[in-house]
């Protein structure tokens, strides 16, 4: 007998509460992708059992439904005809699942997603630009003067001399471009043939690309200054969103015999053109405010404290290096540098911020991140806590503006300073007039930051059910190896025993294909290990199955046993929960094999990668 399209969509949209409750509907292959307001009205037990719906999970904020091949398509028409929704693309479902999230989670997320993966680089670099710094300063030691000095002060700086590079290849990553053009914007906005960004207050030239065309006395119409953005994060960010917007556009419109040769040219012509015209531009004038602000404000203790907090800002903008040219300019007006201690507050107070995170995070993959993160900022290198942890957290940075805030007040009233520039924190104390004072300023706005994080702060990461991870882990460790494999990375086997063919599963539905492509396992153990790095999507109620997002949107379901679903839970132990970080692996469930014999149900665990049709090329 047919299945009834519209009786089955109707039902669908009954028992999710109605049309009101639905932001974005979109299929693919073989599934309706929907992203609900309220999960709360979601009667998920009826929608198991309506005809033709043959599954139903949660991902990544989206309400899944499987329909299979074909019909699916089918009975989005017919959802479309009765809600009188529009047509929405996956793309679609994704930004409005993510628009769910609060205002500053959506804006923080993407600059988090950036920088989580270039951690180590940035992390490893602060600590030895910090300690390289340190011993050039200590009088009579002569260590700037040595051939050693100069190799490792080139070896801990690269990271950042090429940060626009790093950040731009991640950036294109998270922003669904081609990362190796992602890879060129970054090159280009330190190419040698501009000024170093570092060396900007020396002056540099001006490109006009069709003559003076005047908008203000001192901007022409498509004006490039050719000044490199060495040290900047926002400039190349926003360059690299505009470059995957371009590039998507351009695929989606330009013939695919022609796309290789178009797409690419045109993506970075046109990237290049509006960054240099537009985005820097826009930048440099924003840097231009804050140093001219910055030298009024420093004068007195109100202004003091208002750079203090918003210094950290600054250095999320990549503008900090500017203020250079103030110190300079202090320097040579009155022989003491009084912006020094403002800017060693707001980097001591991160650092606070950073190792309260460190010390009271539960989370072992947090703490190997921040504890080194806090010690690069004590050495004044505050890109690793800042980006890595506290702004990713939202609250250690707000703490650490408080502290810094505080500390600068107490920095402008003692009047110390400094007798050279660019070097802060610990280091600090082989330039600064007043050692004791410098303690004292130190200890309060790292203080302030580290109680106001450790009181406010309240770790999200979920703590393992029943037994801990470690405990779970007891035999049966294996190397893994890949079982299936598309263009976004592999999938590794989570758990030891012979592969057998999907189409060998003892199910008609895992067998098919419908629920997507994969693999059956006859296990030898009795834990299943995380397939590849990411995250918890969803751990069935009756604990016999686990949904994992990974690289590339990967979305993975991995099952135990066959029909175990009637088993209630009895013989499996969950080791994760929905929205836990997970490392390849990691143990995430345990389970009975005698249990689920004695049920009478087959125990090949079935790993599948549910949304496979997302990707041209599967391998199993």
């Amino acid at each position: 007998m047919a299945l009834d399209y519209r009786k089955c969509a109707q039902e669908i949209v009954d028992h999710i509460g109605g049309r009101d409750n639905v932001a974005q509907a979109a299929h693919c292959a073989t599934r309706l992708r929907l992203v609900i307001k309220d999960n709360s009205k979601v009667d998920k037990e009826y929608l198991d059992n309506v005809e033709g719906v043959k599954g139903m999970f949660e991902s990544n904020g989206q309400l899944q439904l499987i329909i299979g091949t074909g019909t699916v398509n089918k009975v989005y028409d017919e959802f479309l005809s009765i809600t009188g929704m529009t047509a929405a693309t996956k793309d679609d479902v994704k930004a409005a699942a993510a628009a769910k999230q609060p205002l500053w989670k959506q804006l923080l997320k993407p600059i988090g997603d950036v920088f989580v993966p270039i951690l180590p680089a940035i992390v490893a670099s602060g600590l030895m630009m910090g300690l390289v710094e340190a011993l050039g300063k200590i009088p009579g030691l002569n260590f700037a003067e040595t051939d050693w000095y100069a190799f490792l002060d080139m070896v801990a700086n690269t990271a950042f001399a090429y940060l626009p590079v790093i950040v731009a290849i991640s950036a294109a990553r998270v922003f669904g471009g081609n990362i190796f053009l992602g890879a060129v914007i970054g090159l280009l906005m330190i190419h040698s043939a501009l000024t170093n960004g570092w060396n900007a207050a020396a002056g540099y030239d001006v490109w006009y690309l069709f003559g003076h065309i005047r908008i203000t006395e001192s901007y022409s119409l498509f004006q490039i200054n050719q000044l490199g953005y060495q040290g900047h994060v926002i400039p190349v960010i926003i360059a690299v969103l505009l470059m995957s917007n371009v590039e998507k556009w351009f695929h989606k419109h330009v013939p695919e015999m022609l796309d290789l040769f178009i797409t690419p040219l045109c993506t970075v012509l046109i990237t290049a053109l509006i960054t240099f015209t537009i985005i820097g531009p826009i930048f440099s004038g924003l840097e231009t405010m804050v140093l001219n602000g910055a030298q009024v404000l420093v004068k007195n203790p109100l202004g003091a404290m208002v750079m203090g907090a918003i210094y950290p800002v600054t250095v999320v903008m990549g503008l900090h290096h500017m203020y250079n040219v103030i110190e300079a300019g202090m320097l040579s007006s009155v022989g003491l540098n009084t912006w020094m201690p403002i800017a060693s507050a707001a980097n001591f107070a991160q650092f606070g911020a950073c190792l309260a995170v460190g010390l009271k995070s539960q989370s072992n993959k947090t703490k190997v991140i921040a504890v080194p993160s806090a010690l690069s900022a004590a050495l004044g290198i505050t890109e690793p806590a800042i980006f890595g942890v506290n702004l990713r957290f939202y609250k250690p940075f707000v703490a650490g503006m408080v502290g810094g805030a505080i500390g600068s007040i107490f920095g402008a009233i003692t009047g110390i300073g400094a007798t050279a520039y660019g070097v802060t924190g610990i280091p600090g104390y082989l330039t600064i007039n007043n050692a004791g004072v410098y303690t004292v300023l130190l200890l309060v706005s790292g203080g302030v930051a580290f109680a106001g994080t450790w009181s406010f702060w309240k770790e999200e990461v979920k703590k393992p059910v029943n037994k801990p991870v470690d405990e779970a882990a007891e035999t049966g460790k294996f190397e893994q190896k890949p079982v299936i494999t598309c263009e976004a990375g592999t999938i590794l086997a989570p758990i030891n025993g012979n592969v057998i063919p999907q189409d060998k599963i003892p199910d008609g539905t895992f067998a098919s294909g419908v629920l997507g492509a994969g693999v059956g396992i006859e296990p030898e153990g009795e834990i299943v290990y995380a397939p590849f790095d990411g995250e918890v999507s969803s751990v069935a109620e009756s604990k016999h199955a686990i949904g994992l997002s990974g690289p590339g949107d990967m979305e993975v379901l991995i099952h135990v046993g066959v029909d175990t679903v009637a088993m209630n839970g009895e013989g499996f132990e969950p080791l994760v929960e929905d929205g836990d970080k997970v490392k390849a692996g990691q143990p995430i469930l345990k389970f009975s094999k005698a249990a689920i014999k004695a049920a009478d149900h087959p125990d090949v665990v079935v790993v599948l990668l549910t949304n496979s049709d997302d990707y041209k090329q599967v391998s199993v």
